[in-house]
């Protein structure tokens, strides 16, 4: 082999010693991904080749690296190696040793500032990945967590309570509590705790509204709303558990009544829902129309005085008369100045029951309870002549129709004879008074108009109607 050859790689760096990788590439920045040496080695070294260590010839007694050999132009290398490529070359295995030197003589070939370009990517990576590492660990951060009574400690990167929820699924209302507010910020070992809200249908006292509450039983809902339970009435068991649907709570506090009653007065502690069951706690009994100065069913007020009502008595049922009404139409048929009744009127009835009571032994006044028609008034027609009354009667007119008027009826147009068969001035029947033109009863009609019709009955028949007294119209 000739010296051109090794002239070739004279100005290139020296081999490591064979057997031993060059430690210069395995840097702390490398080993920082976790890797061994092993896995920069070149493939002639990762496979079997620096199991053992091998050994070559010896030139001037001292072993390949050991000392300053004078190279074939008695020249020695860099690092003060000497040795003969030739030698090398003829003790290496064929085929093995061929490519293993032609392996560290292309690995020889790199230039110290090929090594460094190619190790600078890596020690980059590897110092981006600490500093990221490094805010990973920084943002991380312990808290616990408690949502209704159930607690757990978990690890977020969230910055304040609202995150923390919304990353843990946890949804809040109106009326859940929430602490620290939503808007803190977190810190790690920091404690975080949601308590959901509860309805309560609650009826204090009898009075009915729906109120809010987080406690987990009927007792610490007491307590949140601040209901005095001391003696109270409870429709539940105040170690109840109160679900997220809510309850009804019915809660009746304790209060002072006084009763009154029998010339006695008592005041007694009570829970009681009326004034009926306050009033048979008291010892005081309700017989037959007896009641309280309060409705016995309404609510007993702390401090109220319930004044009992000893009553007797009975009722009594009354008749009364309902009055009629009168109406009055025009009729052209009669003369002015004459009414007619058409139809009579008539009276209705009301039948009236009255409650006579005596109240703690003073008689009341009579009340009416209970009104009753029997019978509906009949209204009263009564017509009004509107003709216009006749100015005389030829032949008749000079005659002494007074004197007449006063024998029959001592001049009165109302005038009746006791068996109601004759009426007015001049005594008519219905009969008679009909066929001269009247209408209704003589009686009812005016005396002008009587006077008339008289006339008319004298053309007609003379003084014959009149046998007693028609004498007196000569005079």
């Amino acid at each position: 082999m000739s010296k051109s050859q090794y002239e070739t790689f004279e100005n290139h760096e020296p081999y490591p010693p064979y057997g031993r990788p060059d430690a210069s590439l395995y840097t702390a920045e490398t080993l920082a991904y976790g890797l061994s040496k092993d896995t920069y080695r070149p493939a002639y070294e990762s496979e079997a080749y620096f199991v053992g260590e091998p050994v070559l010839p010896r030139q001037g007694g001292s072993a390949p690296g050991r000392g300053r050999a004078p190279n074939d132009d008695g020249t020695a290398d860099e690092d003060g190696s000497a040795h003969d490529a030739r030698e090398c070359e003829s003790e290496v295995p064929a085929g093995v040793g061929g490519r293993a030197a032609r392996r560290r003589r292309a690995r020889g070939a790199e230039r110290p500032e090929s090594a460094v370009r190619r190790l600078l990517p890596q020690a980059l990576v590897v110092a981006f990945l600490a500093g990221g590492t490094t805010a990973f660990v920084a943002k991380d951060k312990a808290v616990e967590l408690s949502v209704d009574g159930r607690h757990r400690t978990l690890h977020t990167f969230a910055d304040d309570v609202h995150e923390l929820l919304a990353e843990e699924g946890v949804r809040v209302g109106a009326h859940d509590m929430v602490a620290p507010a939503p808007g803190a910020a977190l810190a790690s070992g920091d404690a975080v705790a949601v308590r959901y809200g509860r309805p309560v249908r609650l009826t204090l006292d009898g009075q009915r509204r729906q109120v809010w509450t987080t406690a987990h039983t009927v007792e610490g809902a007491l307590d949140e709303l601040g209901v005095r339970a001391e003696g109270a009435y409870l429709s539940t068991s105040r170690s109840k558990s109160i679900g997220r649907a809510g309850l009804a709570l019915d809660v009746r506090t304790e209060r002072a009544v006084t009763i009154m009653a029998d010339g006695r007065t008592r005041t007694i502690r009570t829970n009681a829902a009326t004034v009926r069951e306050a009033v048979e706690e008291a010892g005081i009994g309700l017989e037959g129309q007896d009641t309280t100065s309060v409705p016995p069913e309404s609510f007993p007020r702390d401090g109220q005085t319930v004044t009992v009502l000893r009553i007797s008595g009975a009722r009594e049922i009354r008749e009364e008369q309902i009055p009629f009404a009168v109406e009055r139409t025009d009729d052209p048929t009669l003369f002015k100045g004459t009414e007619v009744v058409y139809q009579a009127g008539r009276p209705g009835l009301r039948r009236d029951t009255y409650l006579l009571r005596t109240v703690n032994g003073v008689q009341e006044k009579p009340r009416r309870e209970t009104s009753e028609v029997v019978r509906k008034p009949r209204k009263q027609v009564v017509k009004v002549g509107t003709r216009p009354l006749p100015s005389s009667v030829d032949g008749a007119d000079g005659l002494d129709w007074g004197g007449l008027a006063a024998c029959e009826s001592g001049g009165r147009p109302h005038a009746v004879d006791p068996s109601g068969t004759f009426g007015g001035l001049y005594q008519f029947d219905a009969r008679t008074w009909h066929s001269l033109g009247g209408s209704g009863r003589p009686q009812d009609a005016p005396a002008e108009e009587q006077t008339f019709r008289a006339k008319k009955l004298y053309m007609r028949r003379g003084a014959t109607p009149w046998p007693h007294c028609g004498t007196r119209l000569r005079g």
